[in-house]
């Protein structure tokens, strides 16, 4: 069963479509990336998927039922969980208060818990702390951890390495890799082309709001037509 299935998807803002007619499929266990440069049209479509930006045209499967006019909501709490750009956490609560707001009307799962506790342990160490006072890198641990909170059955990451140190990026992109190969199926929206085939297995490319490009991570590595995107071109 495909865990995520978009068939000719177009969405955008006001009278202008940014995305255009996208194909994508994303298996069950898979790590898969959606790479262009900026503007290309990812977070909109990461964002269709999601549900706040409504495709206006094609339609979104989930675990095969139709969601292309469910309500954002209630796509979370059919384990369809985005890790937004920015990290939109609360900066007056704790890291604490911050990761349980993830687990919805379900309530907190101590073993979901312990589970992101051990994936990030430096969260650990802080969830006492007030969410603003941590570094980029750690908010971006902590928004990784509230995801982790809504059980996701796939879970999208919007730019998770924007404005990071690269070993910070590492350390996540690691931690995502450990959290892929403990079962949990990842789709990650990402400019970072290196990084990003170093660690998803699969890869669209989008140029202008359309998949010019897809492929291993290997294949994509020496693809002429995924770097051409990337730069722009």
């Amino acid at each position: 069963m495909t865990v995520l299935k978009l068939e000719g998807i177009s969405a955008g803002y006001a009278d202008s479509d940014v995305i255009h007619g996208v194909d994508l499929a994303v298996e069950p266990g898979d790590f898969t990336c959606l790479l262009g440069s900026n503007n290309a049209g990812k977070s909109t479509l990461i964002n269709c998927i999601s549900g706040p930006v409504p495709a206006r045209g094609g339609r979104i499967h989930f675990n095969d039922a139709d969601i292309t006019r469910m309500a954002p909501y209630q796509r979370a709490r059919e384990g369809l969980i985005q890790v937004p750009e920015g990290r939109q956490l609360f900066s007056e609560m704790t890291v604490h208060e911050n990761i349980l707001l993830g687990a919805g009307r379900a309530g907190p799962d101590p073993e979901r818990l312990n589970e992101a506790f051990a994936l990030f342990p430096r969260v650990k160490e802080r969830r006492n702390q007030l969410t603003g006072s941590l570094s980029g890198g750690e908010q971006q641990m902590v928004a990784i951890a509230r995801g982790l909170m809504g059980r996701p059955k796939l879970l999208m990451l919007d730019e998770p390495s924007l404005g990071l140190a690269p070993l910070i990026v590492e350390a996540i992109f690691n931690a995502l890799t450990v959290l892929n190969q403990s079962g949990v199926t990842i789709l990650l929206v990402e400019q970072n082309l290196h990084v990003s085939l170093a660690h998803a297995r699969f890869a669209y490319v989008l140029q202008q709001g359309r998949v010019v490009t897809a492929g291993t991570a290997d294949a994509l590595r020496s693809d002429p037509t995924a770097r051409m995107a990337y730069l722009g071109l």
